[in-house]
């Protein structure tokens, strides 16, 4: 061979040259590592692939940036699989890439959000069906008459579906097919749901609702970006008004996201749902069982699921043609994520629904501050709903003061209260007391010599729950059995509760209302299965008097509830948190909400020492919108969110210097620049948290401050993290713990 035709030849049989491909994978890194496309692989940005990292296999996504020209494919590791999916799409990867430039959190750990379901990026298995094939038996029973009679047209049936829709044992089934009656065949798994129908059980809807209804139809069919806040009083019929939006999404082909605070426990939500549309929505939340997730991620994906109502990490979902996203609840502090990404997800779905190019709806009857501001300078449009559906009456409320009306001696019920409860009781009518705390008593001390029960790995105080016999940490789950005797004493029978929980209420209702059926809701008595089987139950009339945390203030409705007692309404104010008057307004107004939605004449009964505070004056006035001027003003004065910008850093460390000391070098290292404030450091409210001492950082600025910038210099001039601290970023705070 001539060396012209040696070169030919290499020329001819040289291995084809590999691309290179960014790929985000599920480690803090913060940018997209480089992988090699080996011959026989297509992929394309949004690709989700199986790559090597470090000795483990990991899941990843190719990210946008095209091939790296700088970097030897040689020398790089190979992507091992592409899984036969759907891709991310561009609007998704833009998304993830706003989340993780706005919560400077890295790029690989928000991917992750959106790969939450492993199993299901390969398609489900075909399952086996029959179809009938021509020939049919000599012998006939009325059984097999049945069975020939629905399969004579030709199609397919899974055995069992079969036997079903037959009537007829699964015996008989097989026994044709060993005839030879059927063949078989391979069938596409069945859809998890039914595909909604936008026209199943429209409802009229009349007077403001079906204003409402059409302010929010031309805001779909102008088409684009929009967002509407629905801002109707409890009961006033905003869910059957944003049905209509939904239904007109599903008309144009499109699919929905419901974004709920507390999915897991709203199966009324999810009844009435039905009722409209003639089939359940697809549900997400971490109380799916793995497969059923791996379902939905699956047929969210191909189109097949239309509808998904689900808890914050729905947002995350590879739709396939998303047209529409609601917020219900869109003032809940459950929204706001706390753990590795920091994302409240009422901003984030505004966000995607910007980057898409379709309208969001946002509702409440109590809606926060920043979305009413943005109502006022024209970025939302306020649908506003002021009465009750069907014109029934809200509830009368009364404020009890408790330095006038105190309670017996151990008590902690006003004899006011204790009355009303007792008619609402006699009349077979249902009563729901609220208090904002689990278990018992939240603090257990010895009359002796003053000791009190604390967390070993918290700066928190153990909480007796006297039905499982354990005091327990509400921050880090640690738990022990309730004493008998002090351990730093010795002394028996001396250990006193001080104050009341859920569980202490219940005990001094049972003691006032022996004969009284009481139900104590809150989530740490069982699990979702549990709390939901007790909604329904209060729904239907089995309970009298219920005892619940701030679970009942989700949106239930309970048709005989016609009183609701507030048992501690100062417990939100005396935080130093800047919301607390406006959380403490939202969820009291939402707790009151619960009684005579059905139209009964119903009472509001609010014990409180502070009976003067404007949050107090404006519950019972009914006048939120002079409460809201108020909660506006305040905070445009001193530069708070909305007006203002919040971002919080909290360094933690198994040591308490080592923690001060990188917190103090971080507030070293920030930049000087005009209208941005360091605060702190100085240890947290909650100091120890899982044996980890926490100091906390909080940067103020003005709202046109690019905080991120900002932060990113800091980070980057500051001290290197060692593996022992950890330093947690937190744009746009909602606690201040």
């Amino acid at each position: 061979m001539t060396d012209d035709s040696k070169s030919l030849f290499g020329e001819l049989f040289q291995p084809p040259a590999r691309n290179v491909v960014p790929v985000l994978v599920p480690m803090p890194a913060p940018t997209a590592y480089s992988y090699a496309v080996p011959p026989g692989l297509t992929v394309e940005p949004g690709s989700i692939v199986q790559v090597p990292l470090g000795p483990r296999q990991v899941i990843g996504v190719v990210w946008d940036g095209g091939e790296d020209k700088g970097v030897d494919p040689k020398k790089l590791r190979e992507i091992t699989k592409v899984f036969d999916c759907p891709p991310l799409d561009g609007d998704m990867r833009a998304f993830l890439d706003w989340i993780a430039a706005y919560t400077l959190s890295p790029p690989g750990y928000v991917a992750r959000m959106a790969l939450r379901a492993p199993a299901a990026f390969d398609p489900e298995p075909m399952i086996e069906g029959l179809r009938f094939s021509g020939y049919r038996p000599e012998k006939i029973t009325p059984a097999r008459e049945k069975v020939l009679a629905l399969t004579a047209d030709g199609l397919s049936w899974t055995k069992s579906g079969l036997a079903h829709a037959c009537g007829v044992s699964t015996s008989v089934i097989d026994g044709l097919l060993k005839q030879g009656v059927f063949e078989q065949v391979f069938l596409p798994p069945p859809p998890l749901v039914a595909l909604p129908d936008p026209d199943f059980a429209a409802h009229r809807l009349a007077g403001p609702q079906k204003e409402a209804a059409d302010e929010i139809l031309a805001m779909q069919r102008k088409g684009g970006f929009a967002v509407a806040l629905i801002d109707g009083v409890t009961g006033s019929g905003k869910t059957e008004v944003y049905f209509e939006a939904i239904a007109e999404t599903l008309r144009q082909g499109k699919q929905v996201l419901i974004l709920l605070p507390e999915i897991a426990l709203t199966a009324n939500f999810l009844e009435r749902f039905q009722d409209r549309f003639g089939a359940k929505p697809g549900e997400w939340h971490s109380d799916l069982a793995t497969r059923t997730r791996e379902k939905v991620w699956r047929q969210v994906a191909t189109g097949e699921i239309r509808v998904v109502a689900g808890a914050r990490s729905a947002l995350f979902l590879p739709f396939e043609n998303l047209g529409l996203i609601i917020v219900d609840e869109e003032h809940d502090p459950a929204f706001k994520q706390e753990d590795r990404v920091f994302y409240n997800a009422r901003d984030m779905a505004v966000v995607r629904a910007r980057i898409a190019g379709f309208p969001v709806v946002l509702v409440s009857a109590t809606p926060s501050v920043e979305s009413q501001v943005n109502c006022l300078a024209g970025r939302y449009e306020r649908i506003h709903l002021p009465t009750r559906f069907a014109d029934a009456a809200m509830p009368d409320l009364h404020l009890i003061d408790m330095r006038r009306h105190p309670p017996e001696r151990g008590g902690f019920l006003s004899p006011i209260l204790l009355r009303s409860v007792g008619k609402a009781v006699e009349r077979g009518e249902q009563a729901l007391l609220f208090l904002n705390r689990r278990g018992y008593a939240p603090l257990t001390l010895c009359r002796v010599c003053g000791h009190r029960f604390q967390c070993p790995q918290c700066s928190s105080w153990l909480v007796e729950h006297r039905f499982r016999g354990q005091i327990q940490c509400h921050q880090c789950g640690y738990h022990e059995p309730t004493p008998n005797a002090c351990p730093e004493c010795g002394t028996l029978d001396h250990l006193v509760a001080c104050g009341p929980g859920v569980e202490r209420i219940a005990e001094e209702v049972e003691r006032h209302f022996p004969d009284a059926r009481t139900l104590v809701l809150s989530s740490d008595l069982g699990g979702v299965k549990r709390l939901r089987l007790e909604l329904e139950a209060i729904a239907n009339g089995e309970a009298d008097i219920v005892i619940g945390t701030q679970l009942v203030a989700k949106g239930h409705n309970f048709p005989l509830m016609t009183l609701v007692g507030i048992i501690d309404a100062d417990i939100g104010l005396s935080n130093g948190d800047p919301r607390a008057a406006e959380r403490t307004f939202q969820l009291l107004s939402q707790v009151t909400g619960r009684a005579g939605r059905t139209g009964r004449k119903s009472l509001g009964l609010i014990q409180t020492f502070q009976p003067q505070h404007p949050v107090m004056q404006a519950l019972v006035s009914g006048d939120a919108s002079a409460f809201y001027e108020r909660e506006i003003v305040e905070r445009e004065k001193a530069q708070l969110p909305p007006y203002g910008r919040l971002v919080s850093i909290i360094v933690s460390a198994d040591m308490r210097a080592e923690a001060e000391g990188h917190a103090r070098g971080l507030r070293q290292a920030a930049p000087q620049e005009s209208g941005i404030m360091v605060l702190g450091p100085a240890e947290a409210p909650l100091a120890l948290i899982r044996g980890r001492h926490r100091f906390r950082l909080l940067i103020h600025g003005r709202r046109t401050n690019d905080m991120q910038t900002f932060v990113r210099a800091m980070i980057d001039r500051g001290p290197k993290e060692r593996r022992s601290i950890q330093v947690q970023i937190d744009v746009d705070p909602q606690s201040f713990l």
